[in-house]
């Protein structure tokens, strides 16, 4: 990458960096992305959107796209950067990194457009952290016609020049859930008049994490977390309902199927024991990011010419690229970020993504997209 060219993109992702926008708030960013688009000699299309840009460079079949998150979290920012975020939200998830190698891709491609055999289309994505914008462009029809779609994440526990990459899961499918249970108001002082609305929730808390340890086998894996309880008011009162949530974590649709069935098993018959009333919400989430195990082997060749390509451990993390890759085939990559002696993770306050990573990130969209279209037209 020319020095000019990486300084550029260098001080576009210190300026986004600078003003995030969280969950379907990204208006102010989807206006930078369309006019840095248009400089580009690029037209962002119209699609039915709030926030989020989708484009196009070359023409005609087959259709490849490329894919990068735009939202930023709720959270104050102390990395001490000097061009960190003062408005309260934070890129502690690097989506700035993403969208600035998008557009770094963009460029390139929009160069050597003419040689396209294909059409390249750009899907920058907003509300990935609630885990609605991919399902927001599917509705959209921002994938129709497409034969295979790119995406990554940087990784602050590989080094820049690294590319992590493995067929299969790579991210975990979530599930985040509710559960409210009902019981009977009345005295501290005389639990026996009532229905212990507290005790039952604590004892379904505890139950609960029986599932993975005495249900999954130990060759399997899956997480189970509970992270938030909202029960009573005082002290001396008996509550008549409270609730708690918190996320499951799979990478095997067989596995997922088990432990939800357990943990409904188990919220019922704990509610059932105190004579309490239980309902449980799942929320709309992603299922598992799974790379497809005919392209991903071409990508992760291909890639060698510009990374040090090495079989990444799956994450636990969830991803909503997932939601893409139930439609089409996909390959969902990790690009190293970081590297240092235990990094911040994701979500954290103080997360930092180094620049030097841009070379691999922004070949890594270019090198892809040509390579499948290629890989397209022959077969």
């Amino acid at each position: 990458m020319a020095d000019v060219f990486y300084q550029k993109l260098a001080a576009t992702r210190h300026y986004i960096h600078e003003h995030p926008e969280i969950s379907e708030k990204e208006y102010e960013t989807t206006a930078f992305i369309k006019s840095y688009l248009q400089t580009l000699g690029i037209e962002p299309l119209d699609y039915p959107l709030k926030t989020g840009v989708i484009a196009e460079i070359g023409s005609g079949k087959p259709i490849i796209a490329l894919r990068a998150d735009i939202d930023a979290l709720p959270i104050v920012e102390k990395t001490g950067l000097d061009y960190a975020s003062d408005n309260g939200a934070m890129h502690a998830c690097g989506h700035d990194f993403h969208q600035v190698s998008l557009l770094g891709a963009a460029e390139l491609l929009k160069e050597r457009e003419a040689s396209l055999t294909g059409t390249v289309r750009l899907i920058f994505q907003p509300a990935e952290e609630n885990f609605q914008g991919g399902y927001q462009v599917i509705k959209a029809g921002g994938i129709k016609d497409v034969s295979a779609i790119i995406g990554y994440h940087n990784n602050p526990h590989l080094k820049p020049g690294q590319l992590g990459l493995r067929s299969g899961a790579i991210m975990a499918g979530v599930e985040h859930f509710k559960v409210t249970v009902r019981g009977s108001s009345g005295h501290a002082a005389r639990p026996d008049l009532g229905i212990h609305t507290v005790l039952a929730i604590t004892t379904m808390v505890t139950n609960l994490q029986t599932i993975v340890s005495h249900t999954i086998s130990p060759f399997d894996s899956a997480v189970l977390s509970v992270t938030h309880i909202d029960v009573g008011t005082t002290w001396n009162v008996l509550p008549e309902k409270g609730y708690f949530e918190g996320t499951i974590r799979t990478f095997d649709p067989t596995v997922r199927q088990t432990v939800m069935e357990r943990f409904t098993k188990v919220v019922e018959a704990t509610a059932q024991a105190f004579g309490a009333q239980t309902t449980i919400e799942w929320a709309d989430s992603p299922k598992v990011t799974f790379n497809d195990p005919t392209i991903t082997p071409v990508i992760a060749e291909h890639s060698k010419r510009f990374a040090e390509v090495v079989e990444t451990m799956p994450s636990t993390g969830g991803e909503d690229f997932a939601t893409y890759q139930e439609k089409i085939p996909g390959v969902f990559a990790f690009v190293g970020s970081n590297g240092g002696d235990n990094p911040p993770d994701w979500h954290h306050d103080d997360f930092i993504v180094k620049d030097e990573a841009l070379p691999v990130a922004v070949n890594y969209f270019v090198e892809s997209a040509v390579r499948l279209l290629e890989y397209y037209q022959k077969n």
